[in-house]
């Protein structure tokens, strides 16, 4: 099959850098990540991850270079046009409503979606097809039975399911994920880690973590961030007996694990 009949990427990124001033936090990076992968994003502290997630994202203007999804150049748009062509992140620090209930989270969350748009006449508690979707999710996320608590009471790992499942509620096939067991137990990353590989199948899963056990449980390719360039991307097992990631990187992190 030549390359021009071959299905775009989910993600494409080409000769992307960012600057703030003179300093070079990304230094220019080339990564295709294909529809239906589960892509890790590793690497130090100051790396520079979180900067490449808020490019691809919109949140910051990249110095130079592209990032299309499914072929589609982002350039000039912005986060939430990006989240209505397909594409939604969670963030580091948990992102939710804690005075409203789980329920309404989640309901929020399938407003434009499901065609509301800013329609503010309609009486969303009367729309079935609103509540029968939230309920879904929610059943998704293993929240049924904190369904009408306000979220702010959830315990931590709950809170990231929530936002995991306002994450996927938009219908968005392609996931980011910022840190998503950053601060949990062993067992509540256990609990994340399931929902996450249930609520991704047949999506796409970007997800920078530190936690070396979820990555190489999780992800189909790892790529390697170090001072704001990639120095590896392949499969796990490429990744873990890489020579140049072992001394930038993989060895320290996994020795801090044990």
């Amino acid at each position: 099959m030549n390359r021009s009949s071959a299905p775009a990427p989910a993600l494409d990124i080409s000769g992307l850098k960012k600057s703030f001033g003179k300093a070079e936090i990304i230094r220019g990076i080339d990564l295709s990540i294909e529809k239906g992968e589960r892509h890790a994003v590793i690497g130090p502290n100051g790396a520079g991850k979180s900067t490449l997630f808020n490019l691809i994202t919109a949140r910051f203007p990249p110095t130079s270079g592209t990032v299309s999804l499914h072929g589609q150049d982002l350039a000039g748009l912005a986060p939430f046009q990006i989240n209505r062509m397909g594409l939604s992140r969670s963030f580091q620090i948990t992102n939710i409503f804690p005075a409203m209930t789980v329920f309404e989270n989640v309901r929020c969350s399938l407003l434009w979606s499901k065609g509301y748009k800013y329609s503010f006449w309609h009486m969303v508690a009367r729309s079935r097809d609103l509540t029968e979707a939230a309920d879904a999710i929610l059943e998704q996320i293993n929240l049924t039975n904190r369904r009408d608590l306000p979220a702010g009471v959830l315990s931590y790992a709950e809170q990231r399911a929530l936002e995991i499942g306002i994450t996927i509620a938009g219908g968005a096939d392609v996931i980011m994920l910022d840190e998503p067991t950053a601060g949990m137990s062993h067992s509540e990353t256990d609990y994340i880690v399931d929902l996450i590989r249930k609520v991704t199948v047949n999506k796409t899963l970007v997800m920078v973590e530190h936690d070396m056990g979820v990555v190489f449980g999780l992800a189909d390719r790892i790529s390697v961030l170090v001072y704001g360039e990639i120095i590896a991307t392949g499969k796990p097992e490429e990744v873990r007996g890489n020579p140049k990631v072992q001394e930038a990187y993989l060895g320290a992190a996994l020795e801090a694990e044990h």
